[in-house]
C-alpha cells in the first residue's frame, strides 16, 4: 500500500513554542527586563503587573497566530497616555529580542515577531 505524502502545514508560532503556558513565562521574563530598564521601567511603576502580563499574553497569543484577537485601536488607546518616543520603543524591541532569543525562538521566528511589533510602531509612538 502506497501512502500519499501530505504536505506538512507549519504550526503557528503560538503552538510551536508551547502555547499559553510557555508564552506567559516569556512575557513575564520580558517584563522583568522592562522593569529593570532605566529607559522604560518608569512607565510601569504604578502598574498592576499581573493584569498587564495577562493582557500582553493575550496580545502575543494573537501575534503568534494563536486564538486571540487584539485590535490595533485597543492597543493605541492603552498606550496613548505613555507618549512613547522612538528611543523608548527601540528599547522595548531590544528587550523583546533578547527575551525571545533566551526563550530559544529561532532567528526567523524572532524576526517575524519583531516585524509584527514594528508594524505597530506608528500607533504606539507619539
Amino acid at each position: 500500500m502506497n501512502a500519499i505524502a501530505q504536505p506538512s502545514r507549519s504550526l503557528p508560532l503560538f503552538d510551536k513554542y508551547g502555547g499559553i503556558r510557555i508564552l506567559r513565562h516569556v512575557i513575564m521574563d520580558f517584563y522583568d527586563r522592562v522593569l529593570d530598564s532605566d529607559v522604560i521601567g518608569h512607565f510601569f511603576e504604578d502598574t498592576n503587573m499581573a493584569k498587564l502580563i495577562d493582557h500582553q499574553t493575550k496580545f502575543f497569543t494573537m501575534m503568534l497566530g494563536g486564538p486571540a484577537h487584539f485590535p490595533d485601536e485597543r492597543l493605541a488607546a492603552a498606550h496613548k497616555h505613555m507618549r512613547l518616543s522612538h528611543a523608548e520603543f527601540d528599547e522595548a524591541v531590544t528587550l523583546l529580542t533578547e527575551t525571545l532569543s533566551d526563550a530559544k525562538f529561532e532567528p526567523d521566528d524572532q524576526n517575524t515577531v519583531i516585524a509584527a511589533i514594528e508594524a505597530r510602531r506608528r500607533i504606539l509612538v507619539a
